[in-house]
């Protein structure tokens, strides 16, 4: 079973998450954040991923430290469930689309953190997200996570719209990377 549990605690914010990979996309989210419980929610549905997330953090600050910790928690976590990589497909792409807006990932599994983001919001917030915060998520998520990912909406309008297609489109690249397609580690080096 691909699973793992990691919990952090910092002057700033304390972190509990449990992730099961080849889960049904149960979500027990609570960041004290709503849009972000909201967001979080749909990358464990369309993930495939079960998910409990705990946070509670220095929200009378504001609410980057709590987003940008849950990413590196969350992405601790799924380097200890992906494991040694072996077997799986390693990359995914998707092209998600909300309403007007359309959000594409493409990721590798690899090792070898990055984040290229392409997104424009037009307000400062979607509920109390911050909408600059869904970018420092997904830079905390992919550098603890080893994963190379590419996120950029196309086209949208609605912020509302824009976040979510994204968090889809990740959790949907990740969804089909994720699998176990053979027994060997998908590199021409042989390792990861």
């Amino acid at each position: 079973m691909r699973s793992a549990e990691v919990n952090r605690k910092t002057k700033e914010t304390d972190i509990q998450v449990k992730l099961e990979l080849d889960g049904s996309g149960k979500a027990d989210i609570s960041t004290g954040i709503g849009f972000f419980d909201h967001m979080l929610t749909a990358f464990a549905v369309h993930g495939g991923l079960d998910l409990t997330v705990k946070v509670n953090g220095d929200l009378n600050v504001d609410g980057h430290h709590s987003v940008e910790d849950t990413g590196i928690v969350l992405g601790t976590a799924f380097k200890q469930a992906i494991g040694d990589m072996k077997g799986i497909k390693r990359y995914g792409t998707a092209f998600i689309p909300m309403d007007e807006a359309l959000g594409f990932a493409s990721l590798d599994i690899s090792g070898r953190p990055y984040l290229v983001f392409n997104a424009d919001f037009s307000d400062d917030r979607i509920g109390e997200l911050d909408t600059c915060l869904v970018e420092e998520f997904f830079r905390a998520f992919a550098f603890n996570a080893g994963i190379t990912l590419h996120l950029k909406c196309e086209y949208g309008k609605n912020d509302h719209h824009i976040a979510e297609a994204l968090f889809k489109a990740a959790a949907h690249a990740i969804a089909d990377a994720k699998v176990i397609a053979g027994n060997e580690i998908l590199s021409t080096k042989g390792v990861l």
